[in-house]
């Protein structure tokens, strides 16, 4: 579709990350903007930024997984410009705790915000999108969407994301509607993912503590998220893909290779077996057994 005047873009998560680089380029594109977050300051900070463009935005402090809170933004998007065109549903979290033996709230703060915030945000926006004649929908979802070797809850979240978005796509398609959809399938991003915690819901207690064994794995992840790709370059790529009416965005290629592995051992029917292969920008699995062993038990790699 083409972007430009005229054309208005929502963005869930907007106040950080992707869902900022989203926005900057959204407001590049000369689209107006439509800002989401559940970070009050940094969201107006957002705001100012783009507002700084001469791009007409508006902000809306929003929960992306309260149902109300989404039908409140869309009611707020159509008071004020009258209709939308690109739908980017980006918010996320990555929950704490252990997802075994830890309380369920992690959970259902990450299924809640991950998979519902897309729900919400897809059937909310969707009879809009349909009306304005041209539109996009982007979901955010992450190559574990595709490659579950991260962590259960955010894994599990993604593939329904996934799963979700190419149901949309078919819908739409077969219908024969004038809106758009692609998958985003991040990798390594630098952005403030890990520290998702800070906007832990008050209404779930205590923030879950993350044990030695994890904080190993943590560590490597939080260098393969601070060495990884610029939001800006993500952004980027999603303009290019509604422009071109493209479904897939993949930012990281390097890690399909693990996926088309993974969906060959499923086509073979072979029982599911931790990674033999690194995760790209991660140690070897054998590395990090040991470096968890040592936090266990106070010994030294």
């Amino acid at each position: 579709m083409e972007l430009g005047n005229g054309k208005v873009a929502v963005v869930t998560g907007a106040a950080s990350g992707i869902g900022l680089a989203l926005a900057d380029a959204f407001a590049a594109a000369g689209c107006a903007l439509v800002l989401a977050d559940v970070e009050a300051g940094a969201l107006e900070a957002a705001e100012q930024r783009i507002l700084a463009t001469g791009v007409d935005t508006l902000s809306v402090v929003t929960d992306v997984s309260k149902r109300e809170q989404v039908e409140a933004l869309a009611a707020q998007t159509l008071e004020r410009f009258g209709h939308v065109n690109v739908l980017c549903n980006n918010a996320g979290v990555a929950g704490a705790g252990d997802p075994w033996f830890g309380g369920v709230e992690s959970w259902e703060w990450v299924i809640g915000v991950n998979f519902w915030g897309v729900v919400h945000g897809v059937r909310t926006f969707l009879p809009h999108l349909i009306a304005s004649g041209s539109a996009h929908v982007v979901n955010t979802a992450s190559i574990a969407g595709l490659y579950p070797a991260f962590s259960p809850a955010y894994d599990a979240s993604k593939h329904a994301v996934v799963a979700l978005t190419e149901g949309l796509h078919n819908a739409m398609t077969t219908g024969g509607l004038a809106v758009g959809v692609s998958c985003l399938c991040p990798g390594w991003i630098r952005t403030q993912i890990l520290d998702a915690t800070r906007n832990w819901p008050s209404e779930y207690g205590a923030v879950p503590q993350t044990d030695a064994a994890a904080e190993v794995v943590r560590k490597h992840v939080r260098r393969a998220v601070d060495e990884g790709m610029q939001p800006a370059a993500v952004a980027d790529q999603v303009i290019r893909a509604v422009r071109e009416n493209r479904y897939w965005v993949f930012p990281n290629p390097e890690f399909l290779e693990n996926v088309v592995e993974r969906f060959h051992s499923i086509a073979e029917q072979l029982d599911p077996s931790p990674a033999t292969k690194p995760v790209p920008g991660m140690p070897p699995r054998d590395q990090i057994i040991a470096e968890v062993i040592a936090a266990l038990t106070g010994g030294e790699v």
